[in-house]
Formats: C-alpha cells, sequence, structure tokens
C-alpha cells in the first residue's frame, strides 16, 4: 500500500496540472485578499483589520485553495480514464480498492499542500495590510494556528472527496464542472433557501473549519446572507468531510471502480 502511494504521489508530483491548480489557487487568493483589504475600515463592505471580524473576513481569501484542491483531487482519478491508463494501472495492481484508497491518499497529501499555501498566502496578505496600517493583530496566535489547522484538513479532505467524485464519476470534464456548479452554485441556493442545512454543506462545511464566518466564503444569495444557523463545531466539520469522503469512496470502490475500463 505505501509503494502505491508513493507512486501516486510521484504521478502528481510529475505532472503540470497539479501545478496549475496550485498556482490558480494562489492567484485568485492574492487577488481576494486584496480586494477585501481594500474594502476595508469603517463603514466599509469588510470591517477595520484591526478588528477581529475584518481581519477574519481577509483570511477567507484562502478558501480559494480550498476549492482547487477538491478539483485537484477530482483529476487524479478521473484523469486516469480520460486519458486511458487506468487499463496499465489495474493491471499493474489488480485489487482496485487499493488504487482507489491509494490515490484518496495521494489526494489528501497535495490537497493539504494546497491548504497551506492558500492560508499562508491569506495571512501574509493580511498580516502585511495590518503592519502598513499601524494596527495590532486582533486575532490570538491560537486562533490563527487552529484557522491554519483548518485550512489544511479541509483541503485535504476535499481533495480526498474529489478523488473519490472522480472515481464515482470518471468523466474528467463531468466531475469538474460538477465541483464548481455544487459549489458556486447549488451551495449558494440551498444554503440562501434553508439556513438550517447551510452548516451541512460540504463546502460551507470546509470554509468554517478554515475560519470563515458561515456564508461568509458562499458565491451568489448566500454570501454574508442572514441565517439564523450556526457552524458546526471544529470536529464535528472534519467528521462530516471524512464521513461523505469515506460514503462516495465506497459507493465508487463497490460500483464504478470495478467495472470494465474501455
Amino acid at each position: 500500500m505505501t509503494r502505491l502511494i508513493r507512486v501516486e504521489l510521484l504521478k502528481l508530483r510529475t505532472i503540470r496540472l497539479g501545478y496549475g491548480l496550485l498556482a490558480t489557487g494562489a492567484g485568485l487568493t492574492v487577488l481576494f485578499c486584496l480586494l477585501e483589504a481594500f474594502q476595508s475600515g469603517p463603514g466599509k463592505a469588510v470591517g477595520p483589520l484591526d478588528t477581529s471580524s475584518g481581519f477574519t473576513s481577509l483570511l477567507a481569501g484562502g478558501t480559494w485553495a480550498l476549492l482547487m484542491a477538491a478539483v485537484l483531487g477530482a483529476t487524479v482519478s478521473s484523469g486516469e480514464f480520460r486519458h486511458s491508463t487506468a487499463t496499465l494501472t489495474y493491471l499493474a495492481t489488480p485489487h482496485r480498492g487499493r488504487v482507489l484508497a491509494a490515490k484518496m491518499a495521494a489526494g489528501t497529501v497535495a490537497g493539504a499542500a494546497f491548504g497551506l499555501v492558500g492560508y499562508l498566502i491569506a495571512l501574509g496578505v493580511g498580516l502585511g495590510f495590518a503592519g502598513s496600517r499601524g494596527y495590532q493583530v486582533p486575532v490570538g496566535d491560537a486562533t490563527l494556528a487552529r484557522f491554519g489547522i483548518g485550512h489544511v484538513l479541509a483541503a485535504a479532505l476535499l481533495a480526498a472527496i474529489g478523488v473519490a467524485l472522480g472515481s464515482l464519476i470518471r468523466s474528467q470534464l463531468a466531475v469538474v464542472i460538477g465541483v464548481f456548479v455544487w459549489t458556486i452554485v447549488i451551495e449558494s441556493l440551498l444554503g440562501a433557501l434553508f439556513n438550517g442545512a447551510q452548516p451541512y454543506l460540504p463546502y460551507t462545511a470546509a470554509t468554517t473549519l478554515a475560519g470563515t464566518q458561515l456564508g461568509g466564503a458562499a458565491f451568489g444569495p448566500a454570501h454574508d446572507a442572514s441565517t439564523t444557523a450556526t457552524a458546526l463545531p471544529f470536529a464535528a466539520a472534519v467528521a462530516l468531510l471524512a464521513a461523505l469522503a469515506l460514503v462516495l469512496g465506497l459507493l465508487a470502490d463497490r460500483t464504478t471502480v470495478a467495472r470494465d475500463v474501455s
């Protein structure tokens, strides 16, 4: 099993797509963090950076790395079918369930790296703007560490979910579009229509792990919409995402992974 994971990590290190997604996530993080920083201040869309709410709103820019991690995970598995390399992979390792488990493990490691990079960029922008304006950082070290751990865990688990989805759907284009449609459209609509369900939506739960207020990283009508719900506790959000990854992985293992490869 360790050898399989090393092989999958080697694949990730030697293809350009992963680096492109990481660069995209980093670029979007910089862009949105700068937009948040320039819009911060009394009476503006984002609170002053010397307040806890204002500073954590800026850190929400790091959640773009979470989305890119999910896309990376989806391409890790679906790419095998798109490029017809799944046949060789399964010939080398006939136990397909082990291959899927190795891909999910490798995706988790890569996703964690995405989350760390996104958080460090967001934190760097926040500290830079706060320092340039003479503000003291309004968030304690323990809270910042918790946000960092949340970014890493959220991105890792979303990547694992993406791998399972890629194995379940197989079509790379369909699964990548599905990831974007779910996070940008469906979760936004569901979060706005059903406040009580908002904390349990996977991408939303992942962003709250990273320290974003409920709905703060949503798109469309759910963004900063008034809600009576509260975010899941840290451990509960981790458990929700891990359970979803496990269920999707088992479902893929019992269905599409076992099918013939064309």
